[in-house]
Order: structure tokens, then sequence, then C-alpha cells
């Protein structure tokens, strides 16, 4: 499963309205992928639907759809958001990262 914060799921509300999305019909689609210095990557986007082998969550009023290849490296994450002095952006506080890089963006296990 994967949790959404509080700051998160306004971010998330307000990025989807702006971009023709609905909040309470459409998902956040969470990934990982190759690359960045660590040598994973998240990856974030919104879908209207979801696919055969896609695990489906709800957390915080927040709908999201994970592959099943993803959701193994994604067990027990934390999205969050924030808007410091050290840059904006979504942050994925994942327990399974044994090293994550500078920036946050990517991660190895």
């Amino acid at each position: 499963m994967i949790k959404v914060s509080e700051t998160a799921k306004k971010k998330v509300i307000q990025l989807m309205t702006e971009d023709g999305y609905s909040p309470s019909n459409d998902y956040v689609r969470v990934g990982v992928k190759s690359g960045g210095c660590s040598g994973l990557s998240y990856d974030l986007k919104f879908d209207k639907e979801n696919q055969e082998d896609d695990k489906v969550f709800e957390d915080n009023g927040v709908k999201i759809i994970v592959d099943k290849k993803s959701f193994l490296y994604l067990i027990g994450t934390t999205l969050e958001y924030s808007g410091g002095l050290n840059g904006t952006g979504f942050v994925f506080n994942n327990p399974n990262a044994n090293r994550t890089c500078g920036c946050g963006e990517s991660f190895s296990l």
C-alpha cells in the first residue's frame, strides 16, 4: 500500500484539476523505472484508467495505481509534498530504499 500525506493530497487535487482530471474518478499512477544516479527513479503521472495488472489503492481520498513490477519497490512508501526552501515537489519516503541520491529522485535497494 502507498500512503498519501495531507499536503500531497492537496497538491494532487490541485494539479489534477488544473490538468483536466477528476480527483474523484481518475488516478495518480506511481511507478519505478531504470535511471537516475542511484539506479532507479520514481515516475508519477495522472491516468484515467487502470490496466489489468495494476494494483489499485486509495488513501486520504487519492486513488493510486501502481503496475505490478513497481509495486514490489514501493510497498510502504508515503507520498509527500515539500514546498520548502530546498525546492518544491513530490517526495517519496520509501522504507525499502537503502540509498538515495542527493536530489531524492532516485534510489537503490
